[in-house]
């Protein structure tokens, strides 16, 4: 189930533009639109790593670590306008910079030009300098699957691998297999089949689902940096990150995961109205100090 107070609180805030009738654009607009801005203590910066275009985003709590965000929105909408108060949070929680790439997004680039995106952006943290040990993936429903992938893609590359993944609300399965797909369908107020079968489309364009480069919780799992995973109660994708956990951890590996009781996909981008939302960011937070050394001691 979903609480009454985040039921409305989700309406109101996709109310207007996440409808049937509205266009890319429309989509696009309103979800960058809904998002709060940082506070006014935060640094927004234009940058480019890697080739790829984004924005940084600094705190007065910012210190020596380095957080590559990827952004929600099924590879359709989205942009690091629609993050930067969650990034100012992240960065806060976690006495870190976070740079918001800014990958290409379908229909207009199709897979794999975002997988493509996220792996550049990750070499040229990298080439720029940025200790792997000091850096942390990051991303959330479509980012998160992308974190995932870039994460796996450096393993098989034989890249260093950064510090530690964060992925809230991963979408990491475009087969949309998983129990809660129809298990949770009747009390997620966001996300349905329906809605990820059209972003699915939009973004592969007749690729297969099943590509690991698209689903990387179908792909190898083993050797990944350590990784905390969480997602809501109440919502459609929620196998995806219990299933990304269990088999990191059949792997071998080491993954935290979260369940938000009652909670909706990606609701830490409501921190400035959830304190649930607050609660999980400090919790990633706490996680990425505890995995980076320079942010231990900060």
């Amino acid at each position: 189930m979903v609480s009454a107070r985040v039921n409305e609180l989700a309406a109101a805030a996709y109310a207007g533009w996440l409808r049937e009738d509205a266009t890319l654009e429309e989509m696009r607009t309103g979800f960058d639109g809904m998002c709060p801005d940082p506070a006014a203590d935060a640094t927004l910066s234009e940058g480019v790593v890697g080739g790829v275009r984004g924005i940084w985003v600094e705190v007065p709590e910012s210190a020596g670590t380095t957080v590559l965000h990827f952004h929600a929105g099924g590879y359709l909408i989205g942009s690091p306008t629609s993050h930067r108060d969650l990034a100012a949070r992240i960065a806060r929680a976690a006495g870190a910079r976070v740079f918001l790439a800014d990958y290409r997004l379908a229909p207009e680039h199709a897979f794999p030009a975002a997988y493509d995106d996220g792996i550049a952006a990750y070499r040229g943290m990298l080439a720029d300098g940025v200790d792997p040990a000091s850096l942390v993936v990051a991303g959330d429903s479509a980012g998160g699957g992308l974190a995932l992938a870039v994460l796996a893609a450096a393993r098989d590359a034989g890249d260093p691998l950064p510090a530690a993944g964060v992925l809230m609300s991963p979408w990491a399965d475009l087969t949309l297999a998983g129990d809660s797909m129809s298990g949770r369908e009747a009390v997620d107020p966001l996300v349905s089949r329906v809605v990820l079968t059209e972003m699915q489309q939009g973004y592969l364009q007749g690729a297969d689902p099943a590509d690991h480069r698209a689903s990387p919780l179908l792909g190898n799992l083993a050797g990944l940096p350590p990784l905390l995973v969480q997602v809501g109660s109440s919502e459609v994708l929620e196998d995806d990150a219990v299933r990304i956990a269990d088999r990191v951890l059949h792997a071998g590996g080491e993954a935290t995961l979260q369940i938000g009781y009652e909670m909706v996909h990606v609701f830490q981008m409501f921190a400035d109205r959830l304190p649930e939302a607050v609660a999980a960011i400090d919790r990633i937070g706490a996680f990425v100090r505890s995995r980076v050394p320079a942010a231990a001691a900060v």
